[in-house]
């Protein structure tokens, strides 16, 4: 049984990188074709900060798979010889805590090279180490706290109920949708500093178009998130009474107020559709289908690798595979949420009333730009890793003719890589 967890994880482990070296073969190739949506500068430098942050994620791969490694090997049975507390549910909590502390601190590293070496040569990043510093002991603090709690709340099922596993979904499930409904007001709390919308002209025009979707706020809020990174962005947070719309002050700075409002006619979309509630139950069905697999693993699983059959062994190895069943739902997800995305696309022109498919394509242009985000990716990338179109496919579908795009280019690239 052990042998076929390494072999699954080790599979799992060689298809990441094998996407991420087909995505950066295929990226090198395009940029030496025509530019497509960017200036010729902007469209090679999309590309390098594109393949630099494959090279990253390509190192963290194998850095995790290590990780993953020695948990197996020894580093579970280390932490249940070490850590040691009379109180039953301390010492789950304590073990499985130890197990998440050290991971958050063997990926510091890349969080500090992707923000001040790669995110400020690419002219992203606008944080302080400071601030960096500050945002990093808040989340960790956070973890420990939150974290603690929902460890405790899967021992106190695993140690009361026979058919655990499912009391356990249903438990971290709610989890999942209280995150929803709160994240808007956690990141304002320790984070982002949000402020009303002072622009009461833009103000009135965003909630006509929220009256014309039935989508009721608690506001329109903008974010200072200038002071952490210059990459545009807007979210419609929570569920029920708690939604938000916020704005980052970076997007309001770029676009126009015609380009703003198709942006957010696009997430209303979402919301006209219900898009989120399908979210929520797709990631519902892959919690329920890794709490059943890992609610029956065989106690020889846990005889080879020399641990006890508690709570907290079960709730580590939950946690190691999470990525796996992660990467395997996400083709699932990603066709659901690519069709989704077209559809709140097509919501988004419409509620734009007359040229609002030019302006949501202009919108979608400067996010492109702004966010160095490169036009082209190879298939077998978009598979398994886009909730979103390539913004060309986007574009076609809202039947915008751009004289940018270049279809001999995204033909070329596509077949270098053949």
């Amino acid at each position: 049984m052990l042998m076929t967890i390494v072999g699954i994880y080790t599979l799992f482990v060689l298809i990441s990188i094998y996407t991420s070296v087909m995505q950066i073969g295929y990226v090198n190739s395009a940029k030496k074709g025509k530019a497509v949506l960017l200036s010729e500068n902007d469209f090679i430098k999309a590309a390098n900060y594109s393949v630099a942050k494959e090279r990253i994620s390509i190192a963290n791969t194998f850095v995790d798979y290590i990780v993953f490694i020695f948990w197996i090997g020894i580093g579970i049975k280390f932490l249940e010889q070490n850590v040691s507390y009379e109180n039953e549910a301390l010492l789950n909590i304590a073990i499985v805590m130890g197990f998440v502390v050290i991971n958050s601190l063997i990926s510091l590293p890349f969080s500090y090279y992707e923000k001040f070496v790669l995110d400020e040569k690419f002219g992203f990043n606008k944080s302080t180490l400071g601030q960096w510093i500050k945002d990093t002991l808040i989340s960790f603090v956070m973890t420990l706290l939150f974290g603690s709690l929902v460890v405790w709340g899967v021992y106190m099922i695993i140690s009361s109920f026979d058919l655990w596993w499912l009391w356990s979904f249903i438990f971290i499930f709610a989890v999942v949708v209280l995150i929803n409904m709160l994240y808007p007001t956690f990141r304002a709390l320790f984070f982002d500093k949000l402020t009303p919308l002072q622009n009461e002209e833009l103000d009135a025009k965003i909630k006509e178009l929220m009256e014309k979707t039935g989508f009721v706020s608690s506001g329109v809020f903008v974010s200072d998130a200038s002071k952490r990174d210059a990459r545009l962005n807007a979210y419609f947070g929570g569920i029920g009474k708690s939604k938000r719309v916020v704005l980052f002050d970076t997007l309001i700075e770029k676009l126009t107020t015609r380009e703003l409002l198709a942006v957010l006619g696009h997430e209303l979309g979402h919301f006209a559709h219900g898009d989120i509630y399908k979210n929520i139950a797709l990631v519902g069905a892959m919690l329920l289908g890794m709490f059943a697999i890992f609610g029956n693993l065989p106690l020889s699983l846990y005889t080879e690798l020399n641990i006890s059959q508690e709570p907290y062994a079960v709730m580590i190895l939950l946690m190691l595979f999470m990525p796996v069943l992660g990467f395997l739902m996400m083709p699932i997800m990603g066709v659901v949420s690519r069709h989704n995305e077209y559809e709140a696309d097509k919501t988004g022109s419409e509620l734009g009333g007359a040229g609002g498919e030019i302006e949501l394509a202009n919108a979608l242009k400067k996010l492109v730009n702004e966010n160095k985000s490169f036009p082209l990716s190879h298939p077998i990338y978009i598979f398994f890793h886009y909730t979103h179109p390539p913004v060309l496919e986007r574009l076609k579908e809202l039947g915008v003719d751009i004289e940018e795009i270049d279809k001999r280019a995204l033909g070329e690239a596509c077949q270098a890589d053949i």
